[in-house]
């Protein structure tokens, strides 16, 4: 997994990215899973990652200079998300993103992806929402990778019914998924941009 610089002047560093990116950066309390929340570039042990989101860039077929987008699904409520989901038991970080991605946006890696950074997370509930999870304490991977649509989702039975895949310009995505929720969701898009463009840039 990818790590971050340890000197204060560069944009990369843990401060930097924080005054950069404060609301990603800001505690989190999440109640629908009694969670409270706090992002890092710091990668948590694996043990601890129950789910993997990815932010998936993709040929725009609006762009006419061939660009790329963004894949976001959107359920039968109307909501918009990254393709990603829970860890099952026994499942390596790779697998599962595969399998995710396969479920929700019928699409698949053209190359490893390159994880940004971690939500770790403390719960207040007594029980694992798995069995099989770790427990209080848990992590959310989040990462950037090529990607390639080309089937449908597969949309198993225990998963969030997705109605309609899109590719979308990276402003269009931010605004999406920032929609009726916290702002941080723009700048988590505006991280994978940044570390997609620093990766493809020579010498970088």
């Amino acid at each position: 997994m990818t790590t971050t610089s340890e000197r204060p002047d560069d944009p990369t560093s843990p401060v930097a990215l924080a005054r950069r990116f404060p609301r990603l950066y800001a505690p989190q309390r999440w109640s629908w899973g009694g969670l409270d929340a706090q992002f890092s570039a710091q990668m948590p042990e694996d043990r601890l990652v129950t789910n993997i989101h990815l932010v998936g860039f993709a040929p725009d077929p609006g762009d006419p200079a061939g660009g790329a987008g963004i894949v976001l699904c959107r359920d039968d409520r109307g909501h918009w998300f990254l393709p990603g989901g829970t860890r099952e038991d026994g499942e390596s970080v790779e697998v599962c993103l595969a399998r995710e991605l396969r479920e929700e946006a019928g699409a698949r890696m053209l190359g490893a992806p390159v994880w940004i950074g971690a939500h770790h997370c403390v719960t207040d509930r007594p029980t694992p929402y798995r069995p099989w999870q770790p427990h209080p304490e848990k992590a959310w991977l989040w990462g950037w990778a090529e990607v390639v649509v080309d089937s449908e989702p597969t949309n198993p039975s225990d998963g969030e019914p997705v109605v309609e895949v899109r590719v979308v310009p990276p402003v269009e995505a931010q605004r999406l998924l920032a929609r009726g929720r916290d702002e941080w969701w723009a700048e988590l898009v505006a991280l994978a941009v940044e570390s997609r463009a620093g990766a493809r840039t020579p010498g970088a």
